[in-house]
């Protein structure tokens, strides 16, 4: 503090910051995608382990044996099913398994028609059944699911009626379990959640839930996919990016190992090589499809709506990929045993152990205080580049005397124009699509759907000429002053965004800065207008989301075309609206509200006369 309350010193350091400006940038920027990297190689991550001492053991003596029962279970629902949802079917079973049966009604519109389905009204029954702990109160509960309309997926229907039998013979129970079977995948899931906890924030009307059981501490979501079982994968990823408890995924991979079955998670087969190259490759590609998945803000199963509940909750698939290995219907079902027994055990909700990470296997894991530098140093380039804009202001002479006749700060008008305009786009762009699809249906062939995505598409292009008529509209005099504070503003403003989004959504938040921090550093006026417009178009939101797309399905090993990338953009789109208004996602109306007129800011800057 003593070198800085010196002008002199103050001179010096503000000369090398404006000298050595652009490259700290730069080096700060690779420092950040090295780091993140470096985040994949095992040896310097942490190894998975449990914090919470009563899932701290795998001592669970499973004697599941109704394999069979289970596989006659499946077969029965599959017969009974061919009209749609055997509600009264499932209801009579439970009952005849001793559970308190019940089932809720709800319907849904949709703000415009889910055209992978072809549905505008959603209508559909839940089913579920309560069996009560014989030794506590109902005051705490655990949950098993199974979304009916999941193609393939009886084998799950009848795992959980043979499970339900199962239990219903033992007496350790200290919590209630719930087997819940919802109708129209994500959409009967929250309405049963919502019916629940007695709360309506999504507009879907449901009748009113007749049997309750306890709190609910934590829930599986199952999915068999074929008859025969090769391994079991596990999914995370939840709404707007939330994670469960890293305890919760530690006890699935324990009880595979325990039991003998393979587990994956992204798919990707666990290697014990994660010192080599081709370990470190391998665990890169798990962490970036991990963060792919998360920074899309969808929910990779059902269980992603209860994380917004506070309840710890993964959704785990049985698939039939690695020909070499089958497991019979008892394994499985030992398997889930023994889950559902430790989760028993619990004397508290799940908090010991870490809720933000990154997985580069089951094996390992990068909690927060590691993979957060890493998007620190992307920051720090927005902030050096701020320091830089606000010394070269910091210059500028404000007084008639020194500047001639001529007062080259810019005024209020200059900025608060600019930015005015580029919010109301940002408002269009969210409110009009959906207000406008009834007239662009009777103007234009086509459906509700594309009505919606193609007005989104339009806005979004027409926000790009802006900068020629909010100039025009000023009725002051432009200096080059002003596209200096209007960019200082817009990367303070890019800063505060990516910063509180990467507190929610660490993945979002850091692919966004890795591709827009370079839009942000290197826009300015120049004579090559056409070339800096097509790099910012290189570096807009849009073409974020359709890289990720495109490096996503080259990472699945599911290759897709110019044609299809382009197609699978429209219905991200399409999805992420309807992700919004059905289950409260945030990232639509971030992007739209905050980041896209962010974006336009930029856009002006570039375009400033």
């Amino acid at each position: 503090m003593g070198l800085l309350s010196d002008p002199s010193h103050r001179q010096v350091l503000t000369k090398l910051i404006t000298k050595m400006s652009s490259p700290l940038c730069l080096l700060c920027y690779v420092a950040g995608i090295t780091w993140f990297l470096g985040l994949a190689f095992e040896p310097l991550i942490l190894r998975m382990y449990t914090s919470e001492n009563a899932m701290g053991s795998t001592m669970v003596d499973e004697n599941f044996v109704y394999g069979d029962r289970a596989l006659l279970y499946g077969r029965e629902f599959s017969g009974h099913r061919r009209g749609g949802m055997p509600v009264d079917w499932l209801v009579k079973t439970l009952s005849g398994l001793g559970l308190e049966a019940h089932t809720q009604s709800f319907s849904r519109t949709l703000p415009f028609p889910d055209e992978l389905r072809e549905r505008y009204m959603v209508m559909g029954t839940n089913v579920y059944g309560i069996l009560r702990a014989s030794r506590a109160a109902s005051t705490e509960s655990i949950v098993l699911s199974t979304p009916v309309d999941v193609k393939q997926n009886s084998q799950a229907v009848g795992l959980l009626l043979a499970l339900a039998s199962y239990f219903r013979g033992q007496i350790y129970w200290a919590k209630d379990i719930i087997l819940l079977f919802n109708e129209h995948d994500m959409i009967g899931m929250e309405a049963w959640l919502e019916a629940y906890h007695d709360v309506n924030v999504t507009a879907i009307s449901s009748s009113v839930m007749q049997g309750r059981a306890g709190a609910i501490q934590a829930a599986i979501s199952i999915e068999l996919s074929s008859d025969v079982i090769t391994s079991f994968d596990v999914s995370v990823e939840g709404l707007d990016g939330q994670l469960p408890n890293l305890d919760l995924v530690n006890l699935f991979s324990s009880f595979c190992q325990k039991n003998g079955v393979l587990c994956t998670i992204q798919g990707k087969l666990p290697r014990r090589d994660g010192d080599t190259l081709e370990g470190y490759l391998h665990s890169l590609h798990t962490m970036l499809l991990m963060v792919l998945k998360q920074g899309s803000g969808k929910a990779q199963g059902d269980h992603g709506l209860f994380l917004r509940y506070h309840i710890e909750a993964i959704t785990i698939r049985g698939i039939n990929s690695f020909r070499q290995y089958k497991f019979d219907m008892v394994t499985v079902g030992k398997l889930f045993e023994g889950i559902v027994r430790k989760l028993n055990n619990l004397l508290e909700r799940l908090h010991q152990s870490y809720f933000f990470y990154l997985l580069p296997s089951l094996s390992r894991f990068v909690s927060i205080g590691y993979y957060m530098p890493a998007f620190i140093f992307l920051l720090l380039v927005l902030m050096l580049k701020a320091l830089d804009l606000w010394i070269k202001l910091s210059k500028v002479p404000a007084c008639p005397t020194d500047c001639g006749d001529e007062d080259l700060r810019p005024g209020f008008l200059t900025i608060a124009v600019p930015v005015f305009i580029c919010h109301a786009m940002g408002l269009a762009l969210y409110y009009v699509p959906l207000l406008c699809q009834d007239t662009a249906i009777k103007h234009f062939p086509v459906s509700e759907t594309e009505a919606v995505v193609f007005t989104s598409i339009a806005i979004y292009v027409a926000g790009m000429a802006l900068p020629h008529n909010t100039q025009r509209a000023l009725p002051v005099e432009l200096t080059d002053y002003g596209w200096m504070t209007l960019k200082l503003m817009a990367i303070l403003y890019l800063s505060l965004l990516l910063g509180s989004i990467a507190l929610i959504n660490f993945s979002l938040g850091f692919i966004l800065a890795v591709w827009l921090t370079p839009a942000a550093a290197l826009v300015q006026p120049a004579h090559y207008r056409l070339l800096t417009a097509l790099l910012l178009m290189l570096l807009s939101p849009a073409t974020v989301v359709i890289l990720g797309i495109y490096v996503y399905h080259e990472l699945a090993e599911q290759p897709v075309s110019a044609l299809d990338c382009w197609q699978l953009f429209l219905q991200a789109v399409a999805e992420s609206i309807l992700d919004h208004h059905l289950y409260g996602s945030i990232v639509y109306p971030f992007a739209a509200l905050l980041l896209y007129p962010c974006w336009l800011l930029l856009w002006n800057v570039a375009f400033w006369k």
